[in-house]
């Protein structure tokens, strides 16, 4: 039997167009906000079509010594160049990039994980220190 998180791939993301991009500081203040933007084909661009595309990326946040990872965000991309007249022929098509604001009293590891309706679910983290 399958388990999950074997379902999950990753890879260096300068060479692979799926896996998600963390852009956060190394270090932040305690209780200052901060951004933290995840982008899938940074390096590698993701083609974005009505046949292959993301269809969502989630963040979630591990806090030093805790249990279980706050989910910090959850981002759906819902136009990839549909329309009545046919595949690609739409007018929109979303670019996978969600930026997220948050404070923290904690360090901890921040996780990404992204959906390709073609290649599966990718994942990446970041350690994220607080002073």
């Amino acid at each position: 039997m399958a388990d999950v998180k074997d379902l999950f791939k990753s890879a260096d993301w300068k060479k692979e167009k799926h896996v998600p991009v963390i852009d956060a500081p190394d270090k932040v203040k305690k209780g200052e906000i901060f951004n933290i933007k995840v982008e899938i084909g940074k390096e590698i661009p993701h083609p974005n079509t009505t046949e292959h595309h993301i269809r969502w990326v989630d963040v979630y946040f591990l806090p030093d010594g805790e249990a279980f990872p706050c989910q910090i965000g959850k981002l759906q991309f819902e136009s990839h160049g549909e329309s009545a007249q046919g595949p690609n022929t739409g007018t929109v098509y979303t670019h996978p990039i969600a930026v997220i604001s948050l404070k923290t009293g904690k360090s901890g590891i921040i996780f990404a994980s992204s959906y390709c309706n073609v290649h599966g679910l990718w994942q990446n983290s970041k350690e994220l220190k607080v002073e």
